[in-house]
């Protein structure tokens, strides 16, 4: 596996958190019948693609044309996922997402797919944001474009494959399992994160001089 794809599919897993979004899928499909769920699931992460895609296709385009650099880019992004890190180690991410399913009206409720599940709680701001800084890392190299997105789908089919098995998975590591692994990837976001703003900072120092 290239370098590429490992660093775009551990940060992306972090950022999405899959094994986090188990139980509140449960929830905003609490009663669904297990046909009517799979396609709530297909459409949340279909939809959740088609953002993420985009963002790293045209994420670029459009930092140019509001004037923003990458360097500055990375460094708002790399504090923006350090500060996720930190919700995350105090759960604080965790209770937001439970009061966005808990505020999503009744209609969104009955399919859900689109929201509040592909956005924003799949395809949320930060990994909006995480495939711009991942795709600028690799200007004009394609492969390593395009490991990036395999990176992205490989999240992207996990979720599918943790929500199908919602039930499983929450009898299997239980609550506390959840807080566990939640902390552990907190702890990486938050070093990824300080990488980031490295990179952009040392980016930076080179241009200027």
């Amino acid at each position: 596996m290239s370098a590429e794809f490992l660093t775009a599919f551990a940060i992306l897993f972090v950022m999405i958190d899959p094994i986090g979004l188990t139980p509140l899928f449960a929830a905003l499909t609490a009663g669904v019948e297990q046909k009517a769920r799979i396609g709530i699931a297909l459409r949340a992460i279909a939809v959740a693609a088609l953002i993420l895609t985009l963002f790293g296709l045209a994420g670029d385009a459009l930092l140019k044309s509001v004037g923003i650099s990458l360097p500055a880019f990375r460094i708002s992004g790399g504090i923006m996922l350090f500060l996720l890190a930190v919700d995350m180690l105090f759960e604080k991410r965790t209770e937001r997402r439970e009061k966005s399913a808990e505020e999503a009206d009744e209609e969104a409720r009955n399919d859900p797919s689109v929201f509040p599940l592909a956005t924003p709680l799949i395809a949320g701001p930060g990994a909006m944001a995480t495939m711009i800084l991942l795709i600028s890392e690799h200007p004009g190299d394609t492969g390593a474009q395009v490991m990036v997105y395999l990176g992205m789908a490989s999240v992207l089919a996990i979720c599918m494959v943790t929500f199908m098995a919602t039930g499983l998975i929450e009898r299997a590591i239980g609550p506390t399992g959840i807080k566990v692994l939640t902390r552990l990837f907190g702890t990486l976001l938050g070093a990824l994160a300080v990488q980031f703003v490295l990179d952009g900072i040392g980016e930076f120092w080179n241009i200027a001089h």
